[in-house]
């Protein structure tokens, strides 16, 4: 039926001005507002450094993947998506990162998808983050999404371009495969990078046009700024943190004070090692 799909509830109570919003933005990359700000670092490795006396080895990927988690299951309407001029609600939240197999310029990259129900604590999050990556940093290690685009790598280009219009197509109307959203690390509430791992500051990475992606996340390398404080200018050890989001799943005011409630989560980490209850997407 029109308007259905395996991987979200179309959401039928909108402000009028949102429903329009995807009609005249049609396509993800009509629709990116950019944020970045620098994070002091200080508390973090204060946390880090207290964690490792109890034995935990925590690291600022763990810590922001975590953060990213709790807002999305305290802000569900971030982890909306617009699919054909239809908004919808997704079912569960999942996390999409890339992964350099290797700091060599002929080293292969590999993309994960977690999923999270929103609950989980920062333990459970690392738990689930670092066992993943560890298996796939394996330089012969292939996750079913690589076997996948290996074995599309091997059609013909003219086979190959008609097979991904005809999956845009699905896609748009509801019909993708259940196993192809699954395997799809664009089919995810947020993806995020650490291109900080590769020597660079953050970068604004655009969302994409094929899947549901709403939120793209880029942690920069650790660095030296000035930080405004407290009338002041000081100079702080920090990461840069660059967000491209979808204008169209939600208004200012909500990305505003999701953004709040993410930076407070890295200002006081431990914040993060309870067990929450998800808010629900009520529209």
């Amino acid at each position: 039926m029109l308007g259905l799909r395996s991987d979200g509830r179309k959401i039928k109570s909108l402000d009028p001005l949102f429903r329009v919003i995807p009609h005249v933005m049609k396509e993800r990359s009509d629709a990116h507002v950019y944020f970045s700000q620098e994070i002091p670092i200080k508390t973090l490795d204060e946390y880090i450094a207290k964690k490792e006396q109890e034995g935990i080895k925590m690291s600022y990927m763990n810590i922001i993947y975590a953060a990213l988690v709790r807002m999305l299951a305290e802000k569900p309407a971030l982890n909306r998506f617009i699919m054909d001029g239809r908004t919808y609600a997704r079912h569960g939240i999942h996390i999409s990162l890339a992964i350099k197999k290797g700091m060599t310029e002929d080293a292969e990259e590999t993309t994960i998808k977690l999923p999270f129900t929103g609950s989980e604590n920062i333990f459970e999050v690392k738990e689930i983050l670092d066992k993943t990556i560890l298996q796939n940093k394996d330089k012969d290690a292939q996750n079913d999404t690589d076997k996948l685009v290996k074995f599309l790598s091997l059609i013909p280009d003219w086979l190959y371009k008609l097979i991904v219009n005809i999956l845009m197509y699905l896609d748009k109307h509801g019909m993708m495969p259940k196993f192809i959203i699954k395997l799809s690390p664009f089919h995810t509430s947020a993806f995020l990078t650490n291109v900080g791992s590769l020597g660079i500051d953050a970068i604004y990475h655009h969302l994409y046009n094929f899947g549901t992606t709403g939120v793209f996340l880029a942690m920069g390398k650790k660095k030296k700024s000035y930080i405004y404080e407290d009338d002041d200018i000081v100079p702080e050890k920090s990461i840069s943190l660059a967000w491209v989001a979808d204008e169209r799943i939600c208004d200012g005011f909500y990305y505003a004070n999701a953004l709040k409630s993410f930076y407070r989560y890295l200002k006081k980490p431990e914040l993060l090692e309870t067990n929450i209850e998800p808010k629900q997407d009520i529209r």
